[in-house]
Parts: structure tokens; C-alpha cells; sequence
């Protein structure tokens, strides 16, 4: 499996270039992907698919296998189709927790996926990133999107944060939050 490497000289450790502050003070720091760290993706990947594979009448053995499978396929999808992503782990500490992976286009910033493992859920990690992405993206006047499951329980979070559904991809909705332009601030100051 091929993994695209951070440039020469790029940060390893800590807050991106990005300036995401309250990730930072939530504790969250950020590495860049490398090869070492597919066998955390895997079981991070696991235990976002922990609750629907739990009825199938598989032997351990079988759904590791599959769900290696499911996140080989995945992760081969996102790097193919995403080549200039930002592909980094999120830790806390020194535990790896999460994963943020984020693409910045010309026209928006796309959230290729969020996920954190499930001690790790529902501390507001992702929220104080999620808030932190927003605020980057706004300030170069671009959207916010993400593909969301249609019965993920974050889906309430983004929402909440200004996300509405933009597409109906099946499985899937295709989410944006607009940036705030300045008619809309003056619009909102009206009000």
C-alpha cells in the first residue's frame, strides 16, 4: 500500500501550520501519516464499524479480516482520489486517538474523513476541530464539506456547527457549510 509522505523539512509532530488553537487546547496534536501508523488505522477503522458488525454471525478472525479489507480498500480510494490531502493522526498525549484527513481546493476545503477511537468520543475533540477547520476555511472566503453517513451520530454535531445536506449520495449525504461572506454578517447584525 503506497502512502504519500510529507515533503522534506515538513512538521512531524504537534499543531500543523494551520493554526488550529482549539484543537490545541483541547490537547489534540497532529502527525502526518507514515506507514508505522496503519496498524492504529485499522483498529481505528474497526471501531467505527464495531456496532454494525456485531450481529454478523462471523469468527473474529473472519470480520478482522474483512474490516482490514474495508480499510485497505478505503484508504487506497482516499489517497487515489484525494492526492493532495493533508493525512494526519491526531494524539493525545502520547496516544494515538484519531485521524483527520482534509484536502483544500480552490473553490472549498473537504473533509475526507474524522474519526476517533471510542474512549475518545464525545469529549469535543472533533467539535474544537471541526470549529477550527471552519474558521480556516472561512478565512479564504471558501465552504466547508464532508460525505457524512446518514445514521452517523456526529451528523447532530455538523448540523449543529452549520453543515446542511447538499446531496443525497444514498449511504451517504454530501454536507457544506457555506463560509460567511460579509453580506451575510451585515444580513445577521440586521436581524
Amino acid at each position: 500500500m503506497t502512502l504519500h509522505t510529507p515533503s522534506p523539512g515538513a512538521p512531524t509532530f504537534g499543531a500543523p501550520a494551520f493554526g488550529w488553537a482549539r484543537a490545541a487546547e483541547s490537547g489534540c496534536q497532529f502527525r502526518r501519516l507514515s506507514e508505522a501508523d496503519l496498524p492504529f488505522l485499522v483498529r481505528l477503522y474497526a471501531s467505527t464499524r464495531a456496532e454494525e458488525l456485531a450481529p454478523v454471525p462471523w469468527s473474529n478472525a473472519e470480520k478482522a479480516a474483512f474490516l482490514d479489507q474495508q480499510f485497505r480498500a478505503q484508504h487506497t480510494h482516499y489517497q487515489r482520489h484525494y492526492p493532495d490531502a493533508d493525512w494526519l493522526v491526531i494524539a493525545q498525549g502520547d496516544e494515538d486517538v484519531g485521524r483527520f484527513y482534509i484536502e483544500r481546493w480552490p473553490s472549498q476545503h473537504r473533509i475526507i474523513d474524522i474519526a476517533f477511537m471510542p474512549a475518545h468520543r464525545g469529549k469535543g475533540y472533533g467539535e474544537a476541530l471541526l470549529r477550527d477547520a471552519i474558521d480556516e476555511a472561512a478565512a479564504a472566503d471558501k465552504d466547508v464539506s464532508i460525505h457524512v453517513e446518514k445514521l452517523n451520530p456526529a451528523m447532530r454535531l455538523y448540523r449543529r456547527l452549520g453543515f446542511v445536506t447538499e446531496e443525497d449520495k444514498g449511504v451517504y449525504d454530501l454536507m457544506r457549510r457555506r463560509a460567511a461572506r460579509a453580506s451575510d454578517d451585515q444580513v445577521q447584525t440586521v436581524r
